[in-house]
């Protein structure tokens, strides 16, 4: 072989190597975006590029327990629904949406409503839908908390239909005492109430009695 074809050769073989590189290079630097048109899965979990959970979805049984800087705490007992749950910046559980429902042993409707929720940073839930309708509860409404980062939190705000069927706007003192109560019976009776901080009524306003 003459100096011409090994020059020749050697330009190849680095031009080709070069190209190669470049794909090589641009294909791993090119985000793969893959299409389904149906996929069943039971859990996902959503990451950050540097592994932080930001969301899961997940059935009942591999919804996971509180997770705090990415530490998972065990399940407890309550966790009996599925659902999707929000993570902060730091990998902490920060709120979520949880649903459910079903009969058990005895022909009871048990667990049957949901609920979206989302926390204050490093306390519990400050603002919550939910709706609940079951053997043992009935309500559905706008639910705003005081939720220190020590200490008990106390409900502030209740927008929505309690256990009794009244449909209600309520408001709290910083303690979570009933103070203003708007309210709608069940009948259609309508009324405002004042109350102290014992929660005794000291003025209520009602319609005139017609005649």
């Amino acid at each position: 072989m003459n100096a011409v074809s090994q020059k020749f050769l050697l330009i190849y073989s680095v031009s080709l190597s070069t190209i190669f590189g470049v794909v090589l290079l641009t294909g791993a630097a090119t985000p793969k975006e893959t299409k389904f048109d149906e996929i069943t899965v039971r859990r996902i979990n959503v990451v950050e590029p540097d592994g932080t959970l930001r969301m899961v979805i997940s059935d009942h049984a591999q919804l996971p327990g509180v997770i705090v800087h990415g530490n998972e705490r065990e399940r407890s007992s309550d966790r009996s629904q599925a659902g999707m749950l929000f993570y902060n910046d730091e990998g902490s559980e920060n709120g979520g949406l949880i649903f459910g429902g079903h009969r058990n042993a005895k022909g009871e409707v048990v667990d049957s409503g949901g609920s979206l929720s989302f926390d204050k940073y490093e306390a519990n839930q400050i603002v919550q839908l939910a709706g609940v309708d079951d053997n043992e509860d009935r309500f559905a409404g706008l639910i705003v908390t005081d939720s220190p980062a020590a200490g008990a939190s106390h409900r502030r705000v209740w927008v929505g239909r309690d256990e009794s069927g009244s449909a209600a706007v309520t408001l709290m003192d910083a303690s979570g005492k009933k103070r203003i109560a708007i309210e709608v019976a069940l009948d259609g009776t309508p009324s405002i109430s004042f109350l102290d901080a014992n929660g005794r009524v000291i003025n209520q306003i009602t319609p005139p009695k017609l005649n």
